[in-house]
Formats: C-alpha cells, structure tokens, sequence
C-alpha cells in the first residue's frame, strides 16, 4: 500500500510498505478515507520526538471504513464508516477505566523510554514514534487498529466525512481542555493558539456555559477564521501585551481559565525567542514553553491552567513562583479521546460543533509533502490539510 514516511528532519517521502494485517483477535484493518495534519506531527518533523526510524509511517487522526476485523470484536463489522481515536487504549486497565485513556498500561508496547523519561508509561498513539509504541500511522491507505471495540467510534448518517474526520483528535483535545481545565457556566477563558485545537478549545468552552473566551495567535487569518467560526473575542499577541490587554476585557481580574494549545515550538517577541532558538541549536532545550509562561501569569488567582500543546522533556525558567503563590491548579494530558468522542459527533450531528471549516486545503496522499509544506509555513492559510487516498 502506498503510505506517508519519515524519512529524517523535514523529510518526508511517499513509499509503497506492506499492507496492515490482522495481529490479535481484537484487531480492525481500516480503509482510509480522510487523514489530517496535525500540530503535533510538526513536533515528528522538527525532530523533537525521541525514537523515530527512519520509514516510519506518520498520521494520527483519520476516518475511514472497517474491512476486516479479528474474532474478537464485537461492536463493528466490515462496511462501518468509523472515526479513530489518535490514542490507543484497551478499555481494561485501571487508567481506561478511570477515563485516563491517554494513560493505558496495556497499548504501549515500548514503555522503557515513557518510564525512563516521565516516570511512567502512557499510551500508544498512531504513528507517533517507537516512544509511543511504534505504531504505524494513518497517513496510508489502510490503518491496522488494536482494540478497535474501544477505540473506533461508527460515524452517525448524515455527518459528512470532514466534518467527523476532527474528532478523531483536534476536537476532543479541544474538549477535554476546557473540561478538565474546570470551565463552568460564567466563566472567563483565554485559549493561546487559534489553529483547530485552540479553536475547538474555544468552542468547547462556549458550550459549557464560558460567558466570555478569549483566543490568542498572531496569523491574522487564523484569528479572523476563530472569529468568525467559533465566535470568541481575539487577540493578535504580536500588537498588545497580552496579559494586560486580558486584565483589561476582565475587569483586571484575568481570565478563570487558561488553555495553551501551542506546545512545544511556541512563538515569541523580543529577545525570549532568540534565547530559546539558542538554547535549541546548541541542544541543551528543545522545548519552548512562551504560551505556557504567559499564561500563569495571566491568570487569575485561583485559578485554573491546561496544557495542551506537547511537550517532551524539561523547560528551565517555568514560573512555579507564580503557579504557587497565586494559588493556581496546572495540569495537561495527551488527548482521553474515547471519553468525548461519541458526545462530539452527537453535537456535529445536531450543528451545535462545527469543524469542516478547519480543512483548508484537500489533496491526495502523493501531495502529502507539499501539503506539510504548507502546514509547517502557514502557506495560503493552510489550518489543516487532509489527505484523502482515493483522490
């Protein structure tokens, strides 16, 4: 089959690799029809991630059909139209069963680096390095999927292929910020980011009842896109200072709740960004926690901080002064997409979530490399591009 490679930093080629066969009885081979771009794969691109080999197919957040499952499954059949959770899990564990899906004990096969670096092991994720298990992603025309009883969801009729492709991942991101970052009904919330998971953050917190959000970036087609898709108030942080500008729409208190949704390639102003830059291209840091920063001291005492974009390893000059003395709860997850997954494409059916606006641009699988060109660069306003491989 034909499928997407990392071949190295910024390389990415199209190759021909085996077809995905049937490996555990719990096991679904999945048709590919939409697979999208993710901010979190640049991260692949850039080199950020540890354990990637060369050939590895990437992609993590697709739709598609089921044409072959194993003995063991029992809630899909060949022909179900099904989106996939990007994360792996096995429904069983202790973590699954507590909704930490991100947290599986069972999905990652490969836990010695997670154990060695974070001190625990996490889940494994299609296509995001042998650290996560070495799982081939979904950039390819077929996706063999583990435990597809728990992790592959049937898309309701009527939602078109676009609009349930997001919430394979950039939606329940996006939900699972403003959930777990505590938003109620009242609420202030700041999201940094205005790409498809800082969106759906900003969405998500409208619908749980924010009566006012604020989103941050400085690509003036991303804002105008939030503004006019998602509805919150904007901010282009390359023109204000941030955390007075929010004092100011907050009546000087701050916003409740704080969601970055950049990660680990954040961008800055001034003499932050060289330092950082620095610091990466003599290999001592990889990580550029700018949104992070600026959103604990943002926030308002007592308040709460969600970390959504990735990160990997340790950022020096992290505000724990501020986090302590200001009484704030901090927390971040990768995405517990099988919590969310089944209310979301509830609410696209009922038009209350709208996500087929992030897709900016359509190709086929062999454009793949031009299309993380354009991704990577911001090129024509790309938010996201999918790959459909039947094109």
């Amino acid at each position: 089959m034909k499928a997407v490679c990392w071949q190295g930093v910024n390389e990415l080629t199209v190759e021909r690799v085996p077809d995905p066969e049937i490996q555990n009885d719990q096991d679904a081979i999945v048709k590919v029809v939409a697979t999208t771009t993710c901010g979190s794969d640049l991260h692949l691109l850039s080199g950020h991630i540890p354990e990637m080999h060369a050939g590895d197919v990437i992609g993590h957040e697709f739709l598609g059909e089921i044409v072959e499952v194993g003995s063991g499954v029992r809630r899909h059949r060949p022909g179900d139209r099904v989106v996939v959770c990007s994360v792996i899990g096995c429904g069983r564990c202790w973590s699954c069963r507590h909704d930490l899906w991100s947290l599986c004990e069972n999905s990652n096969p490969k836990p010695g680096f997670t154990d060695m670096a974070w001190g625990g092991s996490t889940a494994g994720i299609f296509g995001y390095s042998h650290a996560m298990g070495g799982f081939r992603g979904s950039h390819a025309e077929f996706v063999r999927v583990p435990f597809a009883d728990q992790g592959t969801f049937t898309v309701p009729d009527g939602v078109e292929d676009t609009s349930a492709l997001f919430t394979s991942d950039a939606a329940p991101t996006g939900w699972m910020g403003a959930d777990l970052g505590g938003v109620k009904p009242g609420d202030v919330v700041a999201v940094w980011g205005c790409g498809a998971v800082g969106q759906m953050a900003a969405r998500a917190a409208m619908l749980l009842g924010a009566e006012q959000v604020i989103s941050i970036d400085r690509f003036p087609e991303r804002l105008a896109m939030t503004a006019r898709h998602v509805g919150s108030e904007v901010i282009d942080y390359t023109t204000t200072d941030v955390p007075a500008e929010l004092r100011e729409r907050t009546g000087g208190r701050g916003p409740d709740v704080c969601i970055e949704a950049v990660g680990m390639e954040a961008h800055s102003v001034g003499p932050e960004q060289v330092y950082e830059q620095a610091k990466h291209q003599l290999g001592i840091g990889l990580d550029r926690p700018f949104a992070v920063r600026e959103a604990v001291h943002a926030c308002r005492t007592g308040g709460s901080v969600f970390i959504l974009g990735v990160f990997a390893g340790m950022v020096d000059r992290f505000p724990l002064g501020a986090m302590m003395n200001k009484g704030l709860t901090v927390r971040g997850a990768q995405q517990n997409g099988h919590r969310y997954i089944p209310m979301l494409l509830d609410r696209v059916a009922k038009g209350e979530l709208v996500t087929s606006h992030l897709a900016t641009h359509m190709m086929s699988l062999d454009d793949a490399p031009r299309g993380y060109d354009m991704f990577k660069t911001k090129k024509d306003g790309c938010v996201r591009a999918v790959f459909r491989p039947d094109i």
